[in-house]
């Protein structure tokens, strides 16, 4: 059932567009170009390691793990909302509604990576550290799992947490290291880095794809701990939660 609805929520999102399932393809494209115009041309950004080439594929290393996270946080945060009638479905386990949605995130992430990995084998970066990035893809959708079962579930009660998480998508965009390394933050800012979650995943990517290495240890350790942590919890919130979601969708 989980499959199904998910395959279907995809078509359904581009049915009736020109491109219809392109836009997969087309929308990280577009992303990505605009990144490499504002930081090659306009701030001139450069690395002494790496050419124009490699650079653009740091910054896709970084904004197509992005591009999955904030898809599925869109789509999941009202998917409890949005999906009464299957709440009302005792046959479909209300769980699975925000895992759906995230899934329906993914689709963008699965093309882009696709993409990404024939760059990278173009361009030679393709290592015996490239497969662990698979390890840091399952910690993000731990992550994104339980962090979804908890503001679904808020906002149920409260659905202006849906508007704020518009905002705070935005925010993290600029504050996420998609296209500039720790290396260029100062250093009395850099403690704030910690406090992003996204900043772990896309070390974690940009490193295993793209510099040939594991991420350091107070990247992977925070990474993992967190996804665990935030796995658990969610489902034992939505758990809880779930119980009081027929009386107010």
């Amino acid at each position: 059932m989980l499959y199904q609805t998910t395959i279907n929520e995809i078509k359904t999102r581009h049915a009736g567009s020109v491109l219809g399932l392109l836009w997969l393809l087309v929308y990280p494209l577009l992303f990505l170009g605009t990144y490499a115009i504002v930081y090659i041309y306009i701030f001139k950004v450069r690395f002494p390691t790496l050419g124009s080439n490699e650079y653009i594929a740091l910054i896709f290393c970084g904004l197509i793990p992005f591009l999955g996270f904030s898809e599925g946080l869109s789509y999941g945060v009202s998917s409890v909302v949005a999906s009464s009638n299957l709440i009302k479905n005792t046959l479909f386990p209300i769980e699975l509604v925000p895992v759906k949605a995230v899934f329906v995130g993914q689709a963008t992430q699965v093309v882009g990576m696709g993409v990404l990995l024939i760059v990278l084998l173009i361009l030679g970066k393709l290592s015996i550290f490239s497969p662990f990035f698979i390890i840091v893809w399952i910690c993000q959708l731990s992550f994104s799992l339980g962090l979804i079962w908890i503001l679904s579930s808020l906002n149920v009660y409260l659905r202006d947490i849906q508007n704020l998480v518009a905002v705070m998508t935005l925010i993290l965009m600029m504050l996420s290291p998609i296209a500039y390394t720790e290396a260029m933050v100062p250093a009395a800012m850099r403690p704030f880095l910690a406090l992003n979650p996204l900043y772990y995943i896309i070390i974690s990517y940009q490193s295993v794809l793209m510099l040939n290495q594991l991420p350091p240890g107070r990247i992977l350790i925070p990474l993992v701990s967190m996804s665990l942590f935030m796995f658990i919890v969610g489902f034992w919130f939505f758990s809880k939660m779930k119980k009081l979601f027929s009386d107010h969708v």
